[in-house]
């Protein structure tokens, strides 16, 4: 890592910094807008710039507490693009939220060799890359907070959407317990997230209503969850206070996984 990466200017540093991957639209576009509203500058990510641009425009006109930047969870090398991004823009990095993610609705016996190697590296690789780099940076400076998004069908073996979704977000859950074990001597805490189903507009287009309306009425509440409380749950684990809580799962799912 660069001198750069970890210069830290008090001065500019006032006000923590948020990075944020898949923000372009569903759950990582509610999480940047809910940090940012927290009192973040915001660094928004994801595959693709215009959604980015869009949702920096709202946040703020001037771009002095928001940006964007492209990233593929993927590739290691654009997460140390992003950390080095915030550190030149705003003194430092405090936040990250590994956020990105990607499902396929596909039967169990159906699902080939490259397409769990794709959906595995997108909801996998990514969290990996992203708790290596951050999770450095943050040790070298002394403090951070790292929040990964898991999902139920992480915890339960769901295969609505696809098996090796599931078992990929089996592994977010694994992988935020080894972070958070190496990381908490430098100051930093590493957390999860597991979602149940999200009332998002993402969900509506893709599933059918007859389908939605079966899905509802195995949730023992129920009712689809708030989108909003998950963004608000990862502010609250972003913050300093949340010193005491690491290599946790938070799960939120209406009472569909209860332990």
């Amino acid at each position: 890592m660069t001198e750069m990466h970890l210069t830290v200017t008090t001065a500019r540093a006032t006000r923590q910094t948020a990075v944020v991957t898949g923000a372009t639209r569903g759950l990582g576009a509610v999480i940047a807008r809910t940090l940012h509203a927290h009192g973040y500058n915001v660094l928004a990510s994801g595959s693709t710039i215009e959604p980015l641009r869009a949702l920096v425009e709202e946040l703020d006109p001037t771009g002095k507490t928001a940006a964007a930047s492209v990233l593929d969870v993927r590739r290691k090398g654009d997460f140390e693009e992003a950390l080095s991004t915030s550190v030149s823009k705003w003194g430092a990095a405090h936040v990250l939220v590994n956020n990105a993610g990607r499902s396929k609705v596909q039967s169990l016996m159906d699902i080939r060799p490259e397409d769990f190697g794709e959906i595995v590296s997108t909801n996998l690789d990514g969290v990996f890359f992203g708790c290596q780099v951050f999770g450095r940076y943050f040790s070298e400076t002394g403090y951070g907070r790292i929040v990964n998004i898991g999902s139920l069908a992480g915890q339960n073996g769901g295969t609505a959407t696809g098996a090796h979704y599931a078992a990929a977000k089996g592994g977010v859950a694994t992988l935020t317990k080894v972070f958070a074990r190496d990381l908490a001597a430098g100051g930093v805490t590493v957390n999860s997230v597991s979602p149940g189903p999200l009332d998002l507009p993402v969900v509506h287009e893709s599933v059918p209503p007859e389908k939605l309306a079966a899905v509802m009425a195995n949730i023992p509440v129920g009712q689809l969850g708030s989108a909003e409380f998950i963004a608000s749950t990862v502010a609250l684990l972003a913050s300093p206070e949340a010193a005491f809580v690491n290599g946790a799962s938070w799960d939120i799912n209406g009472g569909l996984f209860m332990r």
